[in-house]
């Protein structure tokens, strides 16, 4: 999908105080970006950011930081931030950042739990370890991640879900708590459950979600 550049995404982003314009600075002292010493969560590609900030709300004892690589998709969050619903929230930060530089942001056993949300499923399969839950990007989790940590997927695309499976199963050091082919009719899995703008849209048209919870062993 090609991504319609915003001459004033750069610009609004930079000045906006939700985000951290050099997060490298900040490697190791996220606690004290936010204030306080609550768990620290992260979603990488958050998109136009309607779970994490429905997260933030929903709660206040955990501190969210939203990763988007493109600058014009970071800025609809930033956008939707400021409505009146989100603007007063002090537990989320944004990041415009490949995800490949996560062990330049944060320290080891810095992040308590990672969320991946319909992810680009890079199809071909010569771009396998760009997928976000390749054993590769396990590998950089396990790098920030507390002991225990957890990774949460969602998706929609059973190839790109049965392909994650198969990964942590194969990674070492990692160990598959649970998982759904259909989680708005698991019970007990989507149980608090907040949706993406991309599991509203399919799930809406009948299309079952996928999820998946990991741990660090």
């Amino acid at each position: 999908m090609r991504l319609r550049n915003i001459p004033r995404a750069e610009s609004t982003i930079e000045a906006h105080d939700v985000v951290i314009n050099q997060p490298e600075a900040e490697r190791g002292k996220w606690a004290k970006v936010f204030g306080n010493s609550k768990p620290i969560h992260i979603e990488i590609g958050m998109g136009k950011g309607q779970f994490l900030l429905n997260m933030a709300l929903a709660h206040p004892d955990v501190n969210y930081i939203g990763i988007e690589r493109y600058s014009s998709v970071l800025l609809r969050a930033v956008e939707k931030f400021d409505r009146d619903e989100y603007r007063e929230l002090e537990n989320i930060r944004f990041i415009c950042m490949d995800a490949k530089e996560l062990d330049k942001v944060f320290a080891p056993e810095e992040v308590d739990k990672i969320y991946l949300n319909f992810s680009d499923p890079w199809p071909k399969a010569r771009h396998a370890k760009r997928r976000l839950t390749s054993k590769e990007f396990l590998k950089r989790y396990e790098g920030i991640l507390a002991q225990h940590g957890k990774v949460e997927f969602k998706t929609d695309n059973t190839e790109l879900f049965d392909f994650s499976l198969e990964q942590i199963e194969e990674a070492e050091g990692w160990e598959l708590l649970a998982h759904t082919f259909d989680l708005h009719h698991n019970e007990e899995m989507n149980k608090g459950n907040i949706m993406t703008e991309y599991e509203a849209k399919f799930s809406a048209k009948g299309q079952p979600i996928n999820k998946l919870i990991a741990t660090r062993k």
